[in-house]
Formats: structure tokens, C-alpha cells, sequence
């Protein structure tokens, strides 16, 4: 039986195993798929050691980078992203890809206009980097925002009524404001935003997370993660199968 799975860290919420079983199901696919909770990344090892049968794997926080030093070979969008959500077993081959991207890019497309032209990208982490490879793909100027300062970033606190003007795309890839701690959110000046402002969050539970619901009352469009996550999963879906 095809065998594929979900690496991460505290994922029993996991949209992954809940997708891939309803789609198996209903696509009459003999296949499993199962979630691989690790505490260390270092485990991966033992997975790949106990499930032979293993054919793909999807990748989410907080080893979409970390998985790199395992595998073999690398797709070239997911070396230049740097990051890695889904992988294919060929053989005793490893191979790396990234299907964020695709999912981000194909999921904000029809919301873009002609404003929408610089963006602030929310958090550092994995899932940041394929949102910037979107985004150059699609030409539209961005900026990393975080905690922590550095030369290519801005901190929360730079964040001033003329940054949020000039930035009309907002993009929130940390895993701030995701279920339990649903009344969280990033430190975002939300009072600098209009109604000609997007705002995409990566999270998707809850579906309308305070983020989005504070941009909303301001005028902005909003959008989760959820059709990211389904177009992405499909894409990992043909990668494993070609």
C-alpha cells in the first residue's frame, strides 16, 4: 500500500492527514497516510528506517529548513527558496521540493490589483521564504518584518503610518493567532490600515483569526491559508505520483 505522511512538531491539528484521508477515500486510492510527530528532527532517521513503504512526505513547522541536511537532492525552486514542505522517495533518494509558493501564488492571484504592488511579509521562518519567492515571481517588492532586527528586515516597532501606506499586501506567516491562542496576533499597527490593503494569514484555524478580523473591521481584504494549503497539497499529490 502507497504510504506518504506529515513531519512536524505538535501537528495532531494537522490539515494534511485530514485532507489526504478524505481525498483517498473519495478517490478510491489505496493509500495511508500518517502523521510523524517528532520532538527532535533527529528522528527522521528512524522513520525512514521503520517505513520502507514510505513514498512522500509533507513538511511543516519547525522543519521545513531543518530537513535539508537529509536529503539527497534538492528541486531548484526549493534551493533557492531554502526551504522544504514536501518530499519524494525515489528509491533511497530523497528529493526536496516546495509547493508553498505555488499554493500562495495561485490562492492570491485573483485578489491582486494594481495597488498591490509592495508587501510586508510577517515572520523569518520556512514558510516565509516561499512567500518572498512568490512574490518576486509574481513582481511585487516586499519586506521581512520580525521581532528581531537586521539588514534585510524591519522590526514591528519601524512599522510607521507611512511603511503600512507604501505596503498595500500584508502577509502573516508566523504561527501567531493559530487555535488555542485565537485572540493573539501579530504586534501589527492594524490602525494604518484602509480598505485598499490586503491581508493574507498563512493560518487557518480558525479560519477568521484576530488578524484578519481587526483588518476586516478597517476596510481590508482578507484571506487565510486554507485554499493555500489545499493548492499546495495537490501539488506535493503529483510530485510523489510522476
Amino acid at each position: 500500500m502507497k504510504t506518504f505522511g506529515l513531519l512536524g512538531k505538535n501537528i495532531s491539528y494537522s490539515f494534511s492527514r485530514t485532507y489526504f484521508t478524505e481525498k483517498f477515500k473519495k478517490e478510491n486510492i489505496d493509500a495511508k497516510y500518517y502523521n510523524f510527530d517528532l520532538q527532535n528532527i533527529n528522528q527522521f532517521r528512524d522513520v525512514i528506517k521503520e517505513m520502507p513503504e514510505l513514498q512522500g512526505l509533507n513538511v511543516t513547522i519547525p522543519y521545513k529548513q531543518e530537513i535539508l541536511d537529509f536529503l539527497d537532492d534538492l528541486a531548484p525552486e526549493a534551493k533557492e527558496i531554502g526551504a522544504v514542505n514536501t518530499v519524494k522517495v525515489n528509491g533511497n533518494k530523497l528529493i526536496g521540493y516546495n509547493t508553498d509558493y505555488i499554493g500562495f501564488s495561485e490562492s492570491i492571484k485573483p485578489l491582486l490589483k494594481t495597488q498591490h504592488n509592495k508587501a510586508l511579509i510577517l515572520g523569518t521562518g520556512g514558510a516565509s521564504k516561499a512567500i518572498a519567492y512568490a512574490l518576486k515571481k509574481l513582481e511585487i517588492e516586499y519586506k521581512f518584518v520580525s521581532r528581531s532586527s537586521g539588514n534585510d528586515r524591519l522590526k514591528y516597532e519601524d512599522l510607521s503610518e507611512e511603511i503600512i501606506r507604501d505596503h498595500k499586501v500584508i502577509i502573516n506567516t508566523t504561527p501567531v493567532g493559530t487555535f488555542p491562542d485565537i485572540e493573539k496576533y501579530p504586534k501589527f499597527p492594524i490602525q494604518y490600515l484602509t480598505n485598499k490593503h490586503l491581508v493574507y494569514d498563512l493560518i487557518y484555524n480558525p479560519e477568521t483569526t484576530q488578524l484578519l478580523a481587526l483588518a476586516k473591521e478597517q476596510g481590508a481584504t482578507v484571506k487565510n491559508g486554507l485554499k493555500m494549503l489545499e493548492l499546495q497539497a495537490e501539488s506535493a499529490w503529483n510530485i510523489w505520483n510522476k
